[in-house]
């Protein structure tokens, strides 16, 4: 497995800079999963965070992920951004499998920290690189499309590097756990999807909202987006400036004997943000939304969902069973 140590410099496997065009992929492997640690009590007998259970089958969520995305993108062009503190389980997941970059972070700063960090190592790298950002911990049925999709986006990123370009997921019902995408107008083409501007996010809205959220043909925001590295980190700098300069003084330290003291220096004293809240709904970056028709997709952040999206997709699992009894 790549660790940290290989990938800021001391004799690790280092990706030639992108000719090609072609994007790479951050997963994001940091989360807790706290709404689930009743669920993953019963299935594992502890309470890791969700990301490393085997929920939907014999695969941790995480391991899903990866298998996905690398449908189109190789685990060269990958990096896992995870926690120091879950090294046990991200051993265990990379065990048996082509490995990717490993960033592991001493202490949770949320997603604004986890994905600019990412950013900011892939940037050192590949200057003009177009990254890929998802989520472990969320179910897609049609994996082949989904990711032909994200391919789309990507191509749509190549041609225009100024947006940073979401995938909203067609919404079924008024659902107030999700962040909610309400699109613009037009400004270009991904494959055979219309690319929209983002008119606003709705985070969490109450009943009355969602409904009428709904009834407009908004969308779910899944989370996965798709930007130059440049990009993202031109958006944090604006939006979390202390957050972002205590990370881009890194890049003096990468390949040194320092590095690693300087990676829990700047997470020390990092401000906790969430990407969504205090860098895609407040950046000036223009932000765009694709549409993904027909294909399912649900982020398993409580126990109820995940039972649901089981009993919608017929999908049986040996600790079912036991963890309804």
């Amino acid at each position: 497995m790549a660790r940290q140590d290989e990938l800021i410099g001391r004799g690790g496997r280092e990706a030639r800079p992108c000719e090609d065009g072609s994007p790479w992929a951050v997963v994001l492997a940091g989360g807790e999963g706290v709404r689930l640690r009743p669920l993953v009590r019963r299935v594992c007998g502890d309470e890791r965070p969700k990301q490393f259970v085997p929920l939907l089958g014999p695969r941790t969520l995480l391991g899903q992920t990866l298998d996905r995305v690398g449908l189109t993108i190789p685990p060269e062009r990958t990096v896992v951004v995870g926690l120091e503190s879950h090294g046990r389980y991200l051993a265990r997941e990379f065990a048996e499998r082509s490995a990717p970059h490993l960033l592991e972070q001493p202490t949770d700063r949320g997603t604004a920290a986890a994905i600019l960090f990412a950013a900011q190592w892939i940037e050192a790298r590949d200057p003009c690189a177009t990254v890929v950002f998802c989520p472990s911990d969320h179910f897609i049925s049609e994996e082949v499309e989904f990711m032909d999709r994200v391919t789309e986006v990507a191509g749509f990123v190549e041609r225009q590097p100024e947006w940073m370009v979401l995938l909203g997921a067609e919404a079924t019902e008024p659902e107030t756990e999700y962040g909610w995408i309400e699109p613009g107008g037009s400004v270009g083409a991904a494959g055979d999807e219309l690319v929209y501007r983002i008119r606003r996010f709705q985070e969490k809205p109450s009943n009355e909202v969602a409904e009428r959220l709904f009834t407009k043909g908004c969308l779910w925001n899944t989370f996965v987006f798709v930007a130059r590295a440049s990009v993202v980190l031109a958006a944090g700098r604006e939006c979390v400036p202390g957050m972002a300069d205590r990370l881009a003084r890194l890049s003096s330290f990468w390949g040194t004997e320092h590095d690693r003291w300087a990676i829990r220096q700047a997470y020390a004293l990092a401000p906790t943000a969430n990407f969504s809240r205090a860098i895609l709904e407040a950046c000036s970056q223009p932000l765009a939304v694709v549409k993904m028709p027909g294909l399912t997709w649900c982020d398993l952040g409580s126990p109820g969902r995940v039972l649901k999206t089981m009993a919608g997709r017929g999908i049986a699992v040996p600790w079912h069973a036991a963890a309804i009894a």
